[in-house]
């Protein structure tokens, strides 16, 4: 459960670090995205996996802390409305610009 669990967060590093040096802003976007959902999984790890325990205190039980899965949910929160704000900036910008490149010129010959 661990291996695979640290493999997806190593996938989607791997994911979100080639796609942020492409010379697109819609793919630098997607590639910021998938980094943030590699750190809400690595935060979410953070708390501990565990199977089976309650999610509430009961007298004499371990129980899952929730302050990893609240850290999570607000970075999921705001991942999100950061994305939507990154993704109408970028639109903005096509629209002005008539480029999508990262620094608004096309490359010559590509």
């Amino acid at each position: 459960m661990e291996a695979a669990f640290a493999a997806t967060i190593g996938v989607l590093c791997a994911c979100g670090l080639y796609l942020l040096l492409s010379a697109r802003v819609l793919p630098v976007i997607l590639g910021i995205t998938l980094f943030s959902y590699a750190v809400n999984l690595f935060l979410l790890g953070m708390g501990r996996l565990s199977m089976g325990k309650p999610p509430v205190i009961a007298p004499g039980a371990q129980y899952a802390d929730p302050v990893p899965q609240a850290l999570v949910l607000t970075a999921i929160v705001i991942g999100f409305a950061m994305t939507a704000f990154t993704v109408v900036l970028a639109l903005r910008s096509l629209a002005l610009n008539g480029s999508d490149h990262v620094d608004g010129k096309e490359i010559d010959g590509a």
